[in-house]
């Protein structure tokens, strides 16, 4: 299952499984002794930002390298880590952890990343050259067999401007020198048109196509991007281009391998990974980090995107109690430290396991004694020998997971312990993981008139209220229940936000998220003429 994870990404890593991953990208924050590097302002980036700082290069080597030694261990055999670094510690950061973790002779490259064209303050400049690249350092955990897909350099302008002639079709292309072929295939292009001799040449010509053209194969030096565009820009300050991270994970892994970013900031990686047809998992401390990720994933995400799940200190009640049912089993039985039952075929309702032991996941309150009657006679089919093994030793022989259970249920469980000696584990979800309540939401709106070309301007306003306090809010202006909510607006910290609509109906979104990660959605709908607007339920 794909997942967002908040929390810290070192006792994260260390509950993951050992050689599971396919490709790591991380893009640690900077050793730039600058509070700017605090990007989200909640608790947990702060206290990130505290730990790493407290003792200077040294103290911030040894912040990344434990958690760089999680990260090998996780990495398969054929995998592979980019590290993302800037000048202040990129010499460090090889020497001292990625050259100790992963071995000298596993190096595959220095990547140098042109990330922008500024030419610095005229004070800076007094001083030295502007420095306008970052190092992305490539490892391999095993020279020998490793995933490398060769990649492509897009044509360059001058290179384009070879191909100013357009056929019929109004495909692009040149005359180009053909140097080797056989005849065969030259009488076959001279019979369609796309070959020809020239007077004074040497070799006969043909069309080479620009369509036809695979570019050239890159090197080290990524200076072939585009800066981040109006559609994806987000508003994280140190956010990296989509192309970049498609770059990386089209280069090391391949369709269906699982990519791991430790340190999702803004989202990119899984949102590039999610569609490249990765699996994915994406870490982070920042409560806003992990759910802009989130809205940033829905956004993109259609009806044959792969589920995946958010995984915060504190649950709401409601987004989990109707959550998907499949989706809800998979996610609680692994909270519990149990692997579940992928197949869902001849499972006899069981839903997964824990040391062998069967689980069953209930979506559900007050769980009566159908219930338990039922799991009984499952868990006997399920596996008679271990039964009775669990029976004579006094050991649950089934564990049971619901929001909560009856009395009935809870009788026969008593029952079944004091006259069977067959011991049934009843656990509630919030025993598993700790729910809480999702913030109140209110939005209203204010009729501004008119603009000079006829255009409604609205002003909305969203109030939210929370015990852990409001961090932002998301809206989405053009909302459509099916789909989901797809944010127009990912970081407002106001709760304000001017809009302008045509004549027509309008269907608008809010989402209030606290600093616990959990969301309440308000929706209204306007209809909107030449003369008023009005707000429909």
């Amino acid at each position: 299952m794909n997942q967002l994870i908040l929390g810290d990404n070192l006792q994260i890593l260390k509950s993951l499984e050992s050689e599971t991953i396919d490709l790591i990208y991380l893009d640690p924050p900077f050793f730039s002794n600058r509070n700017y590097e605090v990007i989200w302002g909640d608790a947990g980036e702060i206290r990130s930002f505290q730990d790493r700082w407290s003792g200077g290069i040294e103290h911030y080597i040894a912040w990344l390298k434990e958690r760089v030694v999680e990260m090998y261990r996780v990495l398969k055999s054929t995998g592979s880590i980019f590290l993302h670094c800037d000048w202040h510690a990129n010499a460090y950061i090889r020497v001292l952890i990625l050259d100790k973790i992963f071995g000298e002779q596993n190096f595959r490259n220095e990547i140098i990343w042109q990330r922008s064209f500024g030419t610095g303050s005229s004070k800076s400049i007094a001083k030295k050259l502007p420095v306008n690249i970052d190092s992305i350092f490539w490892y391999t955990k095993n020279s020998e067999k490793c995933v490398i897909n060769p990649q492509m350099r897009d044509l360059n302008e001058a290179a384009l401007k070879r191909y100013d002639k357009v056929d019929e079709d109004g495909r692009r292309f040149f005359w180009a020198d053909m140097k080797t072929y056989s005849e065969e295939r030259l009488q076959k292009l001279l019979a369609t048109g796309d070959a020809k001799f020239s007077p004074n040449a040497k070799n006969p010509r043909y069309k080479k196509y620009l369509d036809e053209s695979k570019g050239t194969p890159i090197d080290n030096l990524w200076n072939d991007f585009a800066f981040i565009g109006n559609n994806e820009r987000i508003g994280y300050p140190t956010q990296k281009p989509e192309v970049l991270l498609k770059r990386i994970i089209e280069m090391a892994s391949n369709e269906n391998d699982v990519v791991l970013d430790p340190f999702v900031g803004g989202g990119t990686t899984v949102a590039v990974a999610d569609k490249l047809k990765r699996n994915w998992i994406g870490i982070d401390q920042s409560v806003q980090a992990v759910k802009v990720s989130e809205m940033r994933l829905q956004k993109h995400q259609d009806l044959f995107s792969k589920p995946f799940v958010v995984q915060l200190h504190k649950y709401d009640y409601d987004t989990l109690r109707y959550s998907d049912a499949f989706a809800f089993e998979s996610w609680i039985i692994q909270q519990l430290g149990g692997v579940a039952n992928t197949k869902q075929r001849n499972d006899l309702g069981l839903d997964g396991k824990k040391d062998n032991i069967p689980i069953q996941v209930k979506r559900s309150d007050n769980i009566g004694r159908n219930v338990i009657d039922n799991f009984f006679a499952a868990i006997q089919r399920f596996d008679k020998n271990l039964f009775e093994q669990q029976k004579a030793v006094q050991q649950p022989v089934g564990i049971l997971i619901a929001f909560s259970f009856g009395k009935g249920a809870i009788q026969e469980v008593a029952r079944l312990k004091n006259h069977d000696n067959v011991l049934i584990q009843l656990i509630t979800v919030e025993e598993i993981v700790p729910l809480a309540k999702k913030p109140k939401l209110t939005i209203s709106f204010k009729d501004l008139g008119l603009d000079s070309k006829k255009l409604r301007e609205i002003e909305f306003v969203a109030e939210g209220e929370s015990d852990a306090g409001i961090e932002f809010y998301a809206w989405n202006f053009n909302f459509n229940p099916p789909e989901g909510f797809k944010a127009d607006v990912l970081i407002d910290k106001v709760g304000k936000q001017i809009q302008k609509f045509k004549t027509g109906t309008h269907t608008i979104a809010v989402k209030a998220v606290d600093n616990e990660g959990l969301e309440s959605l308000e929706v209204i709908t306007l209809k909107i003429n030449g003369m008023a607007t009005q707000s429909e339920p």
